[in-house]
C-alpha cells in the first residue's frame, strides 16, 4: 500500500498541474477573447472622423495654358496647395514605391501590422534611435485626420482608428484617401499637387525615379523637402529603389536606370501678371459658367505660356521705363481675333508689389480711355448720319452748351486745324471734330453704339456723358477696349472675350464655357473704312509726325488715348490675326508727367504687337469687297476738278460715293503788277488757283495764311469772292450766355476779352454793343474790349447792312 501510495502521489501532482495548465489556458483564452471582443467593441465604437466621411478637402486649382503646360497653381481655401487624384490615374510605380517605403504588408494586415511594430521596436532598442517606422499607411492616414497626443494613449487611438478605417473602406479606397490627404511638403497636400509642383506633370506620368522621390517625402515633409534638401531626399529615394529591388517589385535594369537619374525638379513659375487672370477665373469673374458645378480642380486657360511669359517681361520693362514719367503700373492684353481667345493677359508688372499696388488688375480696372473711343463715335456717324471718310468736319473753336455749363473742346496741340476730313480727324486724333461728330449724331446714339461694342461699363444715361463721350469721359476696362477693337478687325462682328476652354471639378466633371456666338454690330464696309483710317500713316502724320512707334514692319491699325490730366495712357492696335491693348499709369490715380498714349503706352503696344505677330504671316488688314474708290480733293473731300492741285484716293461704300465736285479751289485772274483780282481780258492778267472757304472757316484761313484770292479789285475785271460763301456775318466769341468775372486782385485796365467775328464774304465789319457802334475792322475781325460790369448784346454788320444774329453775355 505504501508503494502504491508513493506511485499515486506523482500522478496526482501531474493531474493537478495539468488542471492548473488547462485552467490557465482557458483563462488566457478567455482573456484573449475578452480583449479581442473589447478591441472589436472599441473599434466599433470608434467613429470615423468627420473629415473622412466628407469628400477630400477642397483642392487647389491647377491652371494650364492652351497647350497643356502648367501656368500656375492656386492653394486651397486653407492655404495649402492640394490637387486630388484617383488611384486609377496614379502611376503604378508610385504605388509600388510607396508600399516599399512605408508598408510592404499593406494588403495583408488589418490596419495595424504587429510584425512591423515589433521590428521597429527592436531596431530602436538596438540602434538607440528610430530606424524604421512601424505605422502602416492606414495608421498614417488616421494620423492625418485628427490631432492625436504624443503618448501611448494617442498611439492607441491611432491604432483603433486605423482598424476602424480598414473595417469601413477597401484597400484601394484607403490608398486613394492616403494619397490625397497626406502632406508631401510644407503647405503641399496630396500626391496630385506634389507631382505638379515638383515635376510639372500629372501623377500618371511619373517615371520610376520620380515616383520613388515622392514616396520618400511623407516620412518627413520638411526633412525631405526636395527644394531645400535635395541630397537628403535623393539618398532616401535610392534606399527605396533598392528596397523595391529586394522585394522583387521592379526589374533590376529599371532600378539601375532610376538610380543613375539625377534629381531634376520643375522650376517654380516666376511672378508675373497671369495671377490676375487666374484669380479672376477662379472667382468666376471672367467665365461665370465654369463655376456652376462646385470648386474647380483643373482649368485650361486660353493663354499661351511662352507668349505670356514674354509679355510679362515687356510689361516689367515698361514699368522701369515709366519711372521717367512718374508711372508705376502697366497692363496688356493679346487677343486672337478669329476666336476672341485671350493669348496674353498681364494685369500688373508685379502682382506681389505692395508699393505699386500690384494686386490691382489693370485689365479689369475701369478708367477713362480718352481718345481711344473715337473710332466708335465715327462708326456711329458713318452708320447713322451717313458720314464718309471724306466728310469735312470743323476743327475750330466750338461751343456746346449744356444744362450744367458750356463746353469748348481743345486739341492736344492747343491748335485748330480748320476744315479736316474725317480720315485725318480720326487718324490724327483731333478732339474738336470728334466732339462735333458726337453732337451731330447725338450722345444717345453714340452711347448705344458703344454698348453694342461691349462697353457695358458705360452704364450712366447719355446726359451724364454729353458730347464729351467722344473724348472718353466715361470709364471702361482694358478688356472691353480690346474686345471692341477686335470687333473692327473681324469686320464688325462682336465676340465676347474667351479666357478658358474647359474646367474640371474636384469630382471629375468636365465643364465647357457657354457658347460664344458672333453678332454683327456695324456693317463690314464701315469696319473696313475705319480700319483703313486707323492704319493710314499719312493721315496720322499731322497729329503724330511722319514716323512714330505705331509704324511697324507689317500693316497695323492703331489708336492711342490719353485721359484727362494725363492719368492714363492707352494704346490699341490690331492686325487681321491679333489685337493688342495696353495701358500704363498709376493704380492710385496719380497723373503721369509729360506722357501721352503715344509716348507712354505706344512703345509697349509696338513691342507687344511684334511679339504677338512673331512667326505669323500677316494677312491684309481689311477686304475691299463692297467698297469703291474715287479721287477726291484732300481739302474739300469732294471729287477733284482741274483746279485742285492735289488728289487723293478714298474708299467709299457704293451708297455713299460723292457726286459733288470740289468748290474750295477756284481759278482767279490776277493783275500781275498790282496783285489785285482782274479778268481774263485785262492786260497782264494771269490765272492762279486760290482756296475758297465757307464763311465759318474764313477767319481760320486768314490766320493760317492760306492762299486766298486778293480782296482788292483792279479797274479791269470782276470781283472774285474767294473768302466765303457770302452768308451772313456771325459772332464767334463770346458764346451765347457767356459769363465773365472781374478779378478784384487785378487792375480793371488789365482785364479784357477779344470779340471775334466772321465776315461772310465781306471785307469790313462793324461791331455793335447794345446797339452802340464800337469799331469797323478788316480781317481777321478781332476787337479787344475792356471788361465792364453789366449785361450786353453784341452784333456785327457788313457795309451793305447785313447784320449777324446778336449774342448775349454778362460781366460780374
Amino acid at each position: 500500500m505504501a508503494l502504491s501510495r508513493s506511485r499515486l502521489m506523482p500522478q496526482g501532482a501531474a493531474a493537478r498541474r495539468g488542471l492548473i495548465f488547462k485552467r490557465a489556458v482557458l483563462g488566457g483564452t478567455f482573456a484573449v477573447v475578452f480583449l479581442f471582443l473589447a478591441l472589436l467593441v472599441a473599434v466599433a465604437l470608434t467613429p470615423l472622423p468627420e473629415a473622412l466621411r466628407r469628400a477630400p478637402p477642397e483642392p487647389g486649382l491647377v491652371v494650364y495654358d492652351r497647350n497643356g503646360n502648367v501656368l500656375t497653381k492656386l492653394a486651397a481655401p486653407d492655404r495649402v496647395s492640394a490637387l486630388s487624384v484617383r488611384l486609377k490615374d496614379v502611376s503604378s510605380d508610385l504605388t509600388l514605391a510607396l508600399l516599399a517605403a512605408e508598408d510592404a504588408r499593406f494588403y495583408q494586415h488589418l490596419g495595424v501590422d504587429p510584425l512591423a511594430t515589433v521590428r521597429a521596436l527592436w531596431q530602436w532598442l538596438r540602434a538607440g534611435h528610430v530606424v524604421s517606422g512601424g505605422s502602416t499607411l492606414t495608421q498614417q492616414l488616421a494620423r492625418s485626420l485628427f490631432a492625436r497626443p504624443s503618448s501611448v494613449f494617442g498611439k492607441l487611438q491611432e491604432a483603433l482608428l486605423a482598424l476602424r478605417i480598414e473595417r469601413s473602406l477597401s484597400k484601394p479606397e484607403i490608398l486613394e484617401e492616403y494619397l490625397n490627404r497626406v502632406h508631401f511638403g510644407p503647405n503641399l497636400r496630396g500626391l496630385g499637387m506634389a507631382s505638379e509642383a515638383y515635376f510639372d506633370k500629372p501623377a500618371s506620368k511619373l517615371d520610376l525615379a520620380e515616383a520613388a522621390t515622392l514616396a520618400a517625402i511623407p516620412r518627413g515633409p520638411s526633412l525631405y523637402d526636395p527644394t531645400r534638401h535635395p541630397e537628403t531626399v535623393r539618398r532616401r529615394r535610392d534606399r527605396i529603389l533598392t528596397r523595391m529591388l529586394k522585394q522583387g517589385l521592379v526589374s533590376e535594369s529599371r532600378i539601375q536606370i532610376a538610380l543613375q537619374q539625377p534629381l531634376s525638379l520643375h522650376r517654380p513659375l516666376s511672378a508675373g501678371g497671369s495671377e490676375h487672370l487666374v484669380r479672376a477665373l477662379a472667382r468666376g469673374k471672367l467665365e461665370p459658367s465654369l463655376r456652376t458645378q462646385g470648386p474647380l480642380q483643373r482649368l485650361t486657360a486660353t493663354l499661351d505660356l511662352n507668349l505670356q511669359r514674354e509679355l510679362e517681361g515687356l510689361v516689367r520693362q515698361t514699368r522701369q521705363r515709366m519711372e521717367d514719367f512718374h508711372g508705376s503700373a502697366a497692363a496688356a492684353l493679346i487677343i486672337d481675333n478669329a476666336t476672341s481667345e485671350v493669348l496674353g493677359y498681364v494685369g500688373a508688372p508685379e502682382f506681389a508689389s505692395k508699393a505699386d499696388l500690384g494686386q490691382n488688375d489693370g485689365v479689369l480696372a475701369r478708367r477713362q480711355p480718352g481718345s481711344a473711343l473715337k473710332p466708335f463715335v465715327y462708326a456711329a456717324a458713318i452708320e447713322s448720319a451717313h458720314f464718309t471718310a471724306a466728310t469735312l468736319l470743323p476743327d475750330l473753336e466750338l461751343n456746346f452748351p449744356s444744362a450744367q455749363s458750356n463746353y469748348s473742346p481743345r486739341n492736344y496741340d492747343r491748335r485748330f486745324h480748320g476744315p479736316v476730313r474725317l480720315r485725318q480727324a480720326l487718324a490724327s486724333s483731333f478732339n474738336v471734330p470728334a466732339v462735333y461728330t458726337a453732337s451731330r449724331v447725338g450722345p444717345k446714339a453714340v452711347l448705344d453704339t458703344l454698348h453694342t461694342f461691349g462697353f457695358s461699363s458705360l452704364d450712366q444715361k447719355p446726359d451724364h456723358y454729353g458730347v464729351a463721350i467722344a473724348l472718353g469721359n466715361g470709364e471702361v476696362s482694358l478688356g472691353e477696349l480690346g474686345a471692341a477693337y477686335a470687333t473692327l478687325a473681324r469686320g464688325g462682328l462682336y465676340l465676347s472675350l474667351r479666357f478658358a476652354t474647359q474646367a474640371v471639378t474636384a469630382s471629375g466633371a468636365k465643364i465647357l464655357p457657354a457658347a460664344n456666338s458672333a453678332r454683327r454690330v456695324i456693317r463690314a464696309d464701315t469696319a473696313a473704312v475705319l480700319t483703313s483710317i486707323l492704319s493710314d500713316r499719312a493721315a496720322r502724320a499731322p497729329g503724330f509726325g511722319e514716323s512714330s512707334v505705331l509704324d511697324l514692319p507689317f500693316p497695323v491699325a492703331a489708336k492711342t488715348g490719353t485721359s484727362r490730366a494725363f492719368r492714363d495712357n492707352w494704346a490699341v492696335g490690331y492686325t487681321q490675326e491679333v489685337t493688342v491693348a495696353v495701358w500704363v499709369g498709376n493704380f492710385d490715380g496719380t497723373p503721369l508727367e509729360h506722357s501721352t498714349g503715344i509716348t507712354g503706352a505706344g512703345p509697349l503696344l509696338r513691342d507687344a504687337l511684334l511679339l504677338a505677330m512673331h512667326g505669323r504671316v500677316p494677312a491684309p488688314l481689311f477686304g475691299s469687297r463692297g467698297l469703291v474708290t474715287r479721287s477726291i480733293c484732300p481739302l474739300s473731300g469732294k471729287l477733284t476738278t482741274d483746279a485742285c492741285p492735289h488728289t487723293q484716293t478714298e474708299w467709299f461704300t457704293p451708297s455713299q460715293v460723292p457726286s459733288a465736285e470740289c468748290d474750295m479751289h477756284r481759278r482767279v485772274w490776277v493783275d500781275s503788277a498790282s496783285g489785285a483780282s482782274s479778268g481774263p481780258s485785262c492786260a497782264g492778267a494771269t490765272p492762279r488757283v486760290f482756296e475758297v472757304y465757307p464763311s465759318e472757316y474764313a477767319n481760320w484761313a486768314l490766320a493760317a495764311g492760306r492762299p486766298l484770292a486778293p480782296t482788292e479789285q483792279s479797274a479791269c475785271g470782276e470781283f472774285a469772292n474767294a473768302h466765303g460763301s457770302g452768308s451772313l456775318p456771325a459772332i464767334e466769341y463770346p458764346f451765347e450766355r457767356a459769363k465773365f468775372f472781374l478779378d478784384s486782385a487785378l487792375p480793371r485796365a488789365q482785364q479784357s476779352i477779344v470779340f471775334r467775328a466772321r465776315a461772310g464774304g465781306e471785307a469790313r465789319l462793324r461791331f455793335f454793343l447794345n446797339d452802340r457802334f464800337l469799331a469797323e475792322l478788316g480781317p481777321p475781325f478781332n476787337l479787344t474790349w475792356p471788361l465792364q460790369p453789366g449785361s450786353y448784346e453784341l452784333s456785327v454788320e457788313t457795309r451793305t447792312g447785313a447784320r449777324s444774329q446778336p449774342i448775349t453775355f454778362s460781366v460780374e
